[in-house]
C-alpha cells in the first residue's frame, strides 16, 4: 500500500495532512514518492534550520551514534554538557534543563517559575499570566497556558492558574500581574497565533514591571529562537533580559530536543527529584544541536535579515497583499485569499508554505540559497495575484 493510504489507515487522524509524501531532500529542495520537486518554505515548521540532509549535521549525528546513542541522566554526558556550555556562553543564562520538545520546555519553565515563587514567597503566588492569541504547546498544562479559546475544548478539566492579557496593552497586562502572580510568559512573535509581533515599547514596559515586582519573565522562543529572527534569540532584538527562555524546534536540526534556560536567580530552583526526563539531552540529539549552534553566527544572521528584506519588499508590492508581519525569516502574509487555498495552490506549483490563523506563514531554512528563494517567491507571488 502507499505511504498516504497506510498513514490514513494506521495513524490517528490528529493532523490535516496535505496530499504529499516527502521521501527525500537536499537543502531547501524536497522530493515526494513520485519524484516531484518542491521548494521548502516551511523547514519542518522552523526545525531544519540548515535544510534537509545537511552534511555537517549528518556527520555529527552519525559520529555520536557510533559512540553511544543513549545514557540516562543518572550519568554525565559529553554532548549534553558541551551543548549547555555553548548555549550559556553565548547568552546571559546560567544553566538549563533539557527535554524533548517545545511543549516540554514550556512545562519546565512553568514548573520552575511556580517553584521559585513558592520557595521565596510561599503559597498563593502561583498564577502565570500569558497573552491572548498565544500558543505554548499541546499538553494539558501548555494548552491551559495558550490564550486561544479554540484550544480550550474537549480535554477538561484544564490546569488552573492561568490568566490571559491583551498583547501590546500594558495597562491590561499590568492589571493582571497582581500579588498572586509568579510569572508572565510571552512569545515576542506569536507564531501559531498569526505571526503577530509585540511592540518594543510594550515588551520593555512589561519587562521593567516584572523586575520591579519580582515576577519572572518567561519568553517562549520555541519558534523564534536559533537565528530565526536575525539574532540568536529574538529577545536580543528587544534589548531585554528574561529570567527564563524556552527553545526547541531548530535546536536539534531535525531531532527532538528542547530546553528551558534559566538566569542566575532561577538557576538553583530545580533540585533533584523536582523535574526530570528520560530522553532529555540525549547524546545523539545534543550532538546534532551542537552542530547547529556552532554555525549560528553574525554572518548567517546578516544573510537572514537580507533575505527577509527581499521577501518583504517583493510581497509588499502585490495588490492582493494587505499586510506583512514578523521578523527575519519568520514572516506572515495577510492576503485577500484564504491561506489554505494559497497553501494548496502553491503545493500544486511545487512550493511548500504554511499558514497561521489568517496568514500565510513562511519559515524557510536560514541558509536557503538566494536563487531558490527568488524562485519560490515568484511562485508565491503568482498564486497570490492570480
Amino acid at each position: 500500500m502507499s505511504i498516504i493510504s497506510d498513514t490514513d489507515k494506521y495513524i490517528a487522524h490528529s493532523y490535516k495532512r496535505l496530499p504529499v509524501a516527502i521521501t527525500s531532500g537536499k537543502g531547501s529542495l524536497l522530493y515526494d514518492d513520485g519524484g516531484s520537486e518542491y521548494i521548502d518554505f516551511g523547514s519542518g515548521i522552523a526545525v531544519n534550520v540548515f535544510g534537509a540532509s545537511d552534511t555537517e549535521w549528518i556527520s555529527a549525528v552519525t559520529g555520536q551514534l557510533g559512540k553511544i546513542s543513549h545514557t540516562s541522566n543518572y550519568y554525565y554526558s559529553g554532548p549534553q554538557s558541551s551543548l549547555a556550555a555553548m548555549l550559556c556562553s553565548r547568552t546571559h543564562f546560567t544553566n538549563m534543563f533539557f527535554c524533548n520538545s517545545g511543549a516540554e520546555a514550556n512545562e519546565s519553565a512553568i514548573k520552575a517559575a511556580r517553584k521559585y515563587s513558592a520557595d521565596k514567597y510561599g503559597s498563593g503566588r502561583s498564577k502565570i499570566v500569558t497573552l491572548k492569541n498565544s500558543f505554548h504547546g499541546r499538553t494539558i498544562t501548555t494548552l491551559s497556558a495558550t490564550g486561544q479559546d479554540r484550544f480550550h475544548n474537549h480535554f477538561f478539566p484544564f490546569t488552573q492558574g492561568f490568566e490571559f492579557a491583551k498583547p501590546n496593552d500594558f495597562a491590561d497586562t499590568a492589571e493582571k500581574l497582581g500579588d498572586d502572580s509568579a510569572a508572565l510568559m510571552i512569545e515576542l512573535i506569536q507564531g501559531e497565533g498569526g505571526v503577530n509581533t509585540l511592540t518594543s515599547e510594550y515588551v520593555k514596559a512589561v519587562s521593567d514591571l516584572c523586575k520591579k515586582k519580582d515576577i519572572l519573565l518567561i519568553v517562549d522562543e520555541v519558534q523564534t529562537g536559533l537565528g530565526r529572527t536575525g539574532r540568536l534569540f529574538c529577545y536580543e532584538n528587544y534589548g531585554i533580559y528574561p529570567d527564563i527562555i524556552t527553545t526547541a524546534k531548530g535546536l536539534g536540526g531535525g531531532l527532538p530536543i528542547g530546553a528551558a534556560m534559566f538566569a542566575e536567580k532561577v538557576a538553583g530552583t530545580l533540585t533533584p527529584g523536582t523535574h526530570g526526563s528520560t530522553f532529555g539531552g540525549n547524546p545523539v540529539c545534543a550532538a546534532g544541536a551542537l552542530s547547529v549552534i556552532k554555525r549560528l553566527d553574525n554572518a548567517l544572521f546578516e544573510q537572514v535579515n537580507k533575505k527577509s528584506k527581499y521577501i518583504i519588499e517583493r510581497l509588499s508590492a502585490l495588490k492582493n497583499v494587505s499586510g506583512i508581519t514578523g521578523m527575519g525569516l519568520m514572516i506572515g502574509i495577510k492576503t485577500v485569499k484564504d491561506p489554505a487555498m494559497v497553501m494548496d495552490s502553491c503545493l500544486k506549483k511545487g512550493l511548500l508554505v504554511l499558514n497561521a490563523n489568517d496568514k500565510v506563514r513562511l519559515l524557510p531554512a536560514l541558509n536557503i540559497p538566494f536563487d531558490i528563494l527568488e524562485k519560490g517567491i515568484d511562485i508565491l507571488s503568482e498564486v497570490i495575484e492570480e
